[in-house]
């Protein structure tokens, strides 16, 4: 990196957390602090909605998982989170929106009592401490493989990027977090494309890719959405009462390959990867903080056309950076380390021209402000209001609840450093897979029985801790099956993509379950109130005061009537079939 890409990556991203901070001298009230006064028009919210959802570890750990699955992945992205989005702003968060809520946790002890809304914050706190500690270890590779750093400065510079976001955030708020998102979405989108054309030249253009790999029935099958993904265990070192251990998780042994070999089916990797997008647009705080923002339902709704939109646009490029990777560089053994996560750095490390290494570095920088703050703002909100002023300290004043969001800031970004030794061993995507269906799609079941279907309140709390229960079994059958040649569970259900919609049937067979014997719900009366709120005073008239600001902006004039009260469920819905054409019909 020459002075003149340095001098990019700060002055860039410099200048977009100086004007955060600036944008940070209207925070008066918490209402500002957590919603950005109810103020966002739909262009921000859906943009800030996008720059949210890709960070560096969209760049760098998921470009390491399309290196090894290639265009399968593309599945989560281009259906899933614009299926999930749909959904949200159309039947689940809608009500939420209404009744002035600040957090999708709220909903949840409305309809299924104070441990669910517990419970579902903390799994964010966890889930989304997961995806920070993913994002710094990509900032960690970004660095060390592209500046040569020692691991001591390269993660020094990491902690200093966190800290740098956590004082944007902490003084600034959602309406400074989501500004400066739109910002950084333009410097992240131009690197992205940036680097997309230099190796796709490199590589000799798209016939250049499919030449490559072609040549390998596995490195062709990259190029397909609906092909079966397999997955081949070496076990030549292994003694036979190891591999029968093995055998427990499923497989096939081959003696004279020495390998075991368990495939995914193309319709099970469908299933599990539309699920993981739909969780993520749905139990993700980071998504529902913005929607809760827009000025009106017409913003929230129009929000989601802007973040689809870009999102299945630029899913293609970010996404195929680790197939045109994989054509480059065939032999992962080739990569630093041998570790498919360094795929992205080292394609950034090859640029030799000046100035250009330091546009994509910027954008993979600002790709990681953009959802530091965005976790960090949406972590604290939920612990604040669902855990702190909830359970612990209900009855004090507005700023103090203001101060202890900003304080708790830096807290959750410290803490996804917890992470950090685990993830640098490699394969950081498929460890996000293992830890989301464990506990994020029993959240997700909540959110959808809760909404759609009549099942008795205290069946959120069994059909959580039922889902939660599995995913924490399945996670420990691996060790239990190597340790002590025990099958905890029938292989077919270890799998991690079979986990995904397994984890949601247990859930909600546990919740119809509890209804069955305690009794279903009355049908839905108009959606949950303020004066349903409990837990204390500064709980019930903040939601209050979102109800104030709603009456008194009123509609955007002209969006509420005629056809442009449709046209954002007609454009959603257009761009989720164009979703599903790319990856079930054209790629597959």
């Amino acid at each position: 990196m020459s002075f003149l890409d340095w001098a990019i990556v700060i002055g860039l991203n410099g200048g977009i957390i100086g004007y955060g901070l600036y944008l940070a001298r209207g925070v008066r009230s918490s209402t500002d602090w957590f919603l950005a006064g109810r103020s966002l028009p739909w262009w921000i919210v859906g943009l800030s909605m996008y720059a949210t959802a890709i960070d560096a570890s969209d760049l760098i750990a998921d470009s390491g998982g399309t290196y090894t699955i290639g265009f399968r992945y593309f599945v989560s992205n281009m259906v899933g989170i614009v299926a999930g989005w749909a959904l949200a702003a159309y039947f689940i968060f809608l009500p939420m929106y209404r009744a002035g809520m600040y957090t999708n946790a709220e909903y949840l002890e409305t309809r299924f009592g104070p441990s669910a809304r517990v419970l579902c914050a903390l799994i964010q706190v966890q889930y989304r401490t997961l995806v920070m500690g993913v994002m710094g270890v990509s900032l960690f590779w970004t660095l060390s493989v592209i500046c040569g750093w020692d691991q001591t400065r390269a993660m020094a510079a990491v902690g200093a990027i966190a800290i740098f976001a956590s004082i944007y955030t902490a003084f600034g708020g959602l309406r400074s977090v989501a500004v400066s998102d739109v910002l950084q979405f333009v410097v992240m989108t131009v690197a992205a494309l940036l680097i997309w054309f230099i190796v796709l030249d490199q590589v000799g253009g798209w016939s250049g890719v499919e030449e490559r790999l072609s040549g390998d029935p596995e490195l062709s099958q990259l190029l397909h959405a609906g092909s079966d993904l397999p997955s081949i265990e070496d076990v030549s070192a292994k003694t036979p009462q190891e591999i029968d251990h093995a055998l427990l998780l499923g497989g096939e042994y081959s003696p004279e390959k020495g390998t075991i070999t368990r495939t995914t089916p193309n319709w099970l990797l469908a299933l599990g990867f539309l699920i993981l997008g739909i969780g993520y647009s749905v139990v993700n705080h980071t998504q529902s903080m913005r929607m809760f923002a827009s000025r009106t339902e017409w913003d929230l709704k129009m929000s989601v056309v802007v973040a689809s939109l870009v999102m299945i646009v630029m899913s293609f490029f970010n996404l195929s950076m680790g197939v045109l990777g994989r054509a480059l560089v065939p032999d992962q053994a080739s990569l630093p380390g041998g570790n498919q996560d360094q795929i992205y750095p080292f394609l950034v490390s090859q640029i030799e021209a000046v100035g250009l290494k330091g546009i994509v570095v910027a954008g993979i920088f600002a790709a990681s402000f953009s959802t530091y703050d965005s976790i960090g703002s949406s972590l604290s909100a939920l612990l604040t209001r669902d855990v702190y002023a909830r359970l612990f300290v209900p009855d004090r004043d507005d700023h103090h609840y203001l101060r202890v969001g900003q304080w708790l800031t830096p807290v959750v970004i410290g803490i996804s450093f917890l992470y950090v030794p685990f993830l640098l061993e490699g394969g950081m995507l498929l460890q996000f897979f293992a830890l989301t269906s464990a506990f994020v799609t029993p959240l997700l079941t909540l959110f959808i029985m809760g909404r759609f279907t009549r099942v008795h309140r205290i069946s959120g709390t069994v059909g959580l801790l039922v889902g939660a229960g599995f995913g924490i079994l399945r996670l420990l059958a691996l060790p239990i099956a190597e340790s002590w040649g025990m099958a905890v569970l029938p292989s077919s259900l270890i799998d991690p993509y079979a986990a995904y919609p397994a984890a949601m049937l247990l859930t909600a067979a546990a919740m119809m379950l509890t209804s069955l014997l305690l009794g279903f719900e009355p049908r839905a009366k108009a959606p949950p109130s303020s004066h349903q709120e409990r837990g204390g005073a500064w709980l019930r008239s903040s939601r209050e005061a979102i109800q104030v600001l709603a009456a008194t902006q009123g509609q955007t004039p002209g969006t509420s009537q005629g056809a442009a009260r449709f046209a954002p469920a007609a454009l959603v819905w257009l761009l989720l079939a164009l979703g599903c054409y790319i990856c079930f019909v054209l790629l597959w």
